[in-house]
Parts: structure tokens; sequence; C-alpha cells
């Protein structure tokens, strides 16, 4: 692993950990996101300072870090990724769907190396869905935040067409297994 990634590795890591950010439903160490993520990048890319943003992509939405911060340690190409994979609603912005219309509409306008990023870290989120990791699906919880990514993915197409390709996928994928859950619930 090149030095710079292994520092984003470790940055992101601390970032993380320093305000003890846990995976909803599994209460896994956080770290095990953006790790993922760095994966899915690194499989359609070398390209370092993606991977790097991949490790770094909730740092500033998440943790006390910021955008120069991010600049300070990396540069200004690896910070500007950052940037544009970082929601830019508010909670004082309106209810949950009106924050996701910003952050889409925000996410259209994206570079198409913050595109891929992007796909990766939605195909990890929806992973977790599909292989229900936390044992205990919230049905409605899902169905909603599925619903949010296959509106998503819709501004994502000029990403890696094999993370698209695969994100559409597991969209469906989702929406039959949410489909199956609720038929079951009504039985």
């Amino acid at each position: 692993m090149p030095t710079v990634i292994r520092r984003a590795a470790e940055y992101a890591k601390a970032a993380h950990e320093s305000v003890d950010q846990r995976r909803k439903f599994t209460n896994r160490p956080y770290i095990v996101h953006p790790l993922a993520v760095a994966e899915i990048v690194a499989s359609v890319t070398d390209d370092s300072e993606m991977i790097c943003a991949a490790w770094l992509h909730d740092v500033v939405e998440d943790t006390p870090r910021t955008v120069e911060q991010i600049a300070d340690e990396f540069g200004k190409s690896i910070a500007t990724l950052v940037a544009e994979l970082t929601n830019i609603a508010t909670d004082g912005q309106g209810n949950r769907a009106k924050r996701a219309e910003i952050n889409r509409a925000h996410t259209s306008g994206i570079s198409r190396r913050a595109k891929t990023i992007k796909l990766a870290d939605v195909i990890d989120n929806l992973t977790g869905i599909v292989n229900n990791e936390a044992g205990n699906l919230d049905t409605e919880w899902a169905g909603e935040y599925v619903s949010e990514k296959a509106l998503l993915i819709t501004v994502l197409a000029e990403g890696n067409p094999l993370l698209y390709d695969r994100a559409t996928d597991l969209i469906d994928r989702c929406r039959m297994l949410l489909e199956t859950a609720t038929l079951k619930d009504k039985e």
C-alpha cells in the first residue's frame, strides 16, 4: 500500500475513533465502511488520490475534521474529492427527503472521479442491507434508504460503469429482499 494511502487510512481511522463512531445496526467500528469503500474503488482504479478520498469520504461529514485540514494533510486534489463527497444539507434544511434532494443536487455536479467513489459508498451500504448484517432488517427504514439510493444513482451514471451496474443490481436485489420481507410480515 503506497504511503499516502496508508496515511489516509490511519487518518480516517483516528478521526472516526475520536468520536467513537460505530456502524449502525452492527456496532462495528466505523472504519470497516471506509475500508470497504476504498477496496471497491481500488478494484476499478489505481488512482491513489481516489483511493485516499475513499478512505476519507466521511471524515468531514461525521467528525470535527475539516476540508481545510484534509487539504493541509493530503493536498488540494484529495481535499476537493472529499468536499465533493461530503453531504451539504444540514438538519435545519427540512425533513430527510428534502435533505436527500439537496445532497442529490450537489452530487449531480461532482466530478466523474468523485461519482465513482460515491458509487462505491452506495455499494457498500446496500451490501449491508442485502447481507442483513445486523440480522434484524428494519424494513421501513431500509425501504426509505433504498428509495433514496435509487434516486441518487440516477445522478452517478458518469462514474465507473462497472460500479454503476453493480449499484443498480444491488438496488434491485434490495427491493426484492424488502418485498419478500414485507410479504412475510403480512402472513
